[in-house]
């Protein structure tokens, strides 16, 4: 695979716009030099700020556009204007194959929409899902799959998100047999869905794929540790993941005000602050940064709105790693592997 990954960015996407793209540009390339850039926006405001990382632009080719989506704007109004928006331009240069990867800090509705129309899904996949990595007390991060992208699912789409969670896995943490779960209301067998019960046993069959589904797990089970895929449906997914970044920012702030309380408490705080700057780390959501969709014809990261320079970076570093690994082409051969096992009658279709 190309070892010299070329990310098409959209440089007016995100809360700040341009300065904190470029910045995250500048960071990610100063790890990994064999970086290049398609950067897609307004050239009067993306210019200055490439000025002030001289050693960036030699990696950078600059497509000047006014056009831009609004952070309000609806998907179907945003698929309308795809071919003049910064947004719409880097998704067109992964379907032309000028570029490897296309990432976005902008609206995740218009980008899904117009990743979903432009690059169309992969055989054998009927919906795309929005995967990402949570802090976990393990070793690794665990992947959760999808976070928003689809609110309704079938049993099918979830075993197809489990095939693109386990190779997302396998690509960017490095687990060679990553250790598969869904999200539900209780570990047993007879809890959850009709559509929960199916996907378990269709993925219990599936013991030819390079995962191990370990039936379900709970919502207060996603940071322990013990899973490295949690799968589930994309309403389910996005409060999941929003509870569990309101959660790490009602413990810091607690902290925070616990340790300014008293003359003592900020005594306790000097000797703390190694420990607390560690787990400041580890709950910092720009530390795990880039969200992916996975499923479609080409190689698409949602960037949070919200990320600072460090987040961008970490987003390009997730594009860059799945570019180097050919994620798609892996996911490709799983679900041939499951077709394949499924028609034969040695899976339930």
């Amino acid at each position: 695979m190309d070892v010299s990954p070329r990310i098409a960015i959209d440089a007016m996407g995100g809360d700040i716009g341009p300065a904190v793209m470029i910045a995250g540009m500048a960071r990610a390339r100063r790890k990994d030099r064999a970086l290049r850039f398609d950067v897609f926006g307004n050239e009067k405001l993306i210019k200055p700020e490439l000025d002030k990382h001289r050693p960036l632009m030699e990696a950078v080719t600059l497509h000047h556009t006014t056009d831009s989506i609004e952070a309000s704007e609806k998907p179907s109004q945003a698929i309308r204007r795809a071919k003049t928006t910064s947004m719409g331009m880097a998704i067109n240069a992964v379907k032309e194959g000028t570029a490897n990867a296309a990432l976005s800090g902008g609206n995740t509705g218009a980008l899904m929409a117009m990743a979903k129309l432009a690059l169309r899904t992969m055989p054998g996949i009927d919906r795309p899902a929005l995967a990402a990595l949570l802090p976990t007390l393990g070793t690794t991060d665990c992947v959760m799959l999808d976070l928003g992208a689809n609110t309704e699912c079938d049993a099918q789409n979830l075993v197809q998100f489990a095939v693109m969670g386990a190779a997302y896995s396998r690509t960017v943490l490095g687990i060679s047999k990553p250790r598969v779960k869904l999200l539900n209301i209780g570990t047993e067998e007879l809890k959850g869905t009709g559509e929960l019960k199916e996907a378990a046993a269709l993925l219990r069959e599936a013991t030819y794929l390079p995962f191990k589904f370990d039936g379900f797990t709970e919502g207060d089970k996603l940071s322990r540790g013990d899973v490295d895929v949690v799968v589930t449906d994309g309403f389910s997914g996005n409060i999941a993941l929003k509870t569990a970044e309101g959660t790490a920012r009602f413990v810091t702030d607690l902290l925070r005000r616990a340790f300014t309380s008293s003359l003592r408490s900020k005594a306790g705080f000097a000797l703390s602050k190694p420990a607390l700057n560690l787990l400041k780390v580890h709950l910092d959501p720009n530390n795990h940064n880039g969200a992916v969709f996975l499923g479609l014809n080409g190689l698409v990261v949602k960037s949070h709105g919200g990320a600072n320079y460090k987040g961008v970076a970490n987003a390009i570093a997730v594009a860059a790693s799945m570019v180097r690994n050919d994620i798609t082409r892996k996911i490709g051969d799983d679900l041939d592997n499951f077709r394949a096992h499924a028609f034969s009658g040695e899976a339930a279709e």
